[in-house]
């Protein structure tokens, strides 16, 4: 049975290379316009970030409604305001929502790389350890590195990492497009 899923998966996939293939180098060049304009980027991502904060107050603010419990009620009406004024200030003031994000980031660098490499060292014996003790050490200085620029660093840190994320994915559409492409058939 999983043999027919996996043979139905290629076939559909080779079916659509050519769609996944443009789809990536749509991506790809989204990517780099995100990357060459990071400020811009980040502020699209921050103005997103504020919107789904600002409908996850209402709908949390309707759900107070519901709750049985006044002690649950009431938090959960204080939490969805706190949500609405909150998503509201990050839509309103889109910069300041931008260098509060750029903090986030920097933190969870931070102790991406702190664990990663802790992590690194559980798995020292086996081959290949060491590229996760790098890419500790890549996230660690990453994330010091945007730390001690802040707040200058909200100008360009989310904004370059979205369109980083954005290219990677194009080009793995890309890759899996052409790949597709030249499989041949089940």
């Amino acid at each position: 049975m999983s043999g027919q899923v996996a043979e139905s998966a290629q076939t559909e996939v080779k079916r659509s290379a050519g769609f996944l293939i443009a789809m990536g180098v749509l991506l790809v060049v989204v990517g780099f316009l995100a990357v060459g304009a990071p400020l811009q980027t980040g502020i699209a991502v921050a103005v997103f970030v504020g919107a789904l904060v600002l409908i996850r107050g209402i709908m949390q603010l309707l759900c107070a409604f519901k709750v049985k419990s006044w002690a649950a009620g009431i938090l959960a009406f204080v939490l969805g305001l706190l949500s609405i004024v909150a998503g509201a200030l990050i839509l309103a003031h889109p910069l300041f929502g931008l260098g509060f994000l750029t903090l986030l980031l920097a933190a969870y660098f931070v102790m991406e790389g702190i664990f990663e490499i802790a992590h690194a060292f559980k798995l020292k014996p086996l081959k290949g350890w060491g590229w996760t003790l790098f890419s500790g050490i890549v996230a660690l200085l990453l994330g010091i590195m945007i730390w001690r620029q802040w707040p200058l660093s909200g100008a360009w840190a989310v904004g370059v990492l979205a369109g980083i994320n954005i290219l990677f994915n194009g080009w793995s559409m890309i890759m899996l497009g052409g790949a597709a492409r030249t499989a041949t058939d089940p």
